[in-house]
């Protein structure tokens, strides 16, 4: 391993609040390991209620076309650590969004690891129901990144 991985693995760990990363490339094996502060993070909590209807309304037909069998979602998990990226550059479009149809192959994100970008591509037709990561966030590996149906 040249210097140079090794700095961009540590940039790595800093950026995602990581307290270790270990890394192989044949038989050599490097582990970096940091202290994490312990210091308590207060979060603003502002409840939100939903708005209810004054007057019932009926469910429409269609609604019951849309309802989501949450039990046979799939989960596209991250197959790699790195940073998350929503879309190709910082002002282009997402690859995709919560109701994007996506067919089989068709690209989901980008992972950042080590100064390479690697794609995510869909293993299935289907359409997103939901994206569980925030863009420029660190991607475990095995996090789910997206739902889908």
């Amino acid at each position: 391993m040249d210097i140079e991985k090794i700095k961009a693995l540590t940039e790595v760990l800093n950026a995602g609040g990581l307290s270790a990363i270990e890394v192989g490339e044949g038989e050599n094996r490097i582990r970096i390991e940091r202290e994490l502060s312990t210091v308590p993070v207060q979060k603003e909590f502002t409840p939100v209620f939903p708005q209810t209807p004054a007057t019932a309304t009926m469910p429409d037909e269609d609604a019951s076309e849309k309802t989501i069998d949450f039990n046979r979602l799939t989960e596209v998990k991250s197959p790699l650590v790195g940073v998350y990226y929503a879309a190709s550059s910082p002002d282009a479009e997402p690859f995709v969004s919560i109701g994007s149809k996506v067919k089989k192959g068709d690209v989901l994100c980008i992972i950042e690891t080590m100064k390479l970008m690697n794609e995510i591509v869909a293993e299935q037709d289907g359409e997103i129901v939901d994206v569980c990561i925030k863009n420029g966030d660190i991607a475990e590996f095995g996090q789910v990144l997206f739902k889908m149906h």
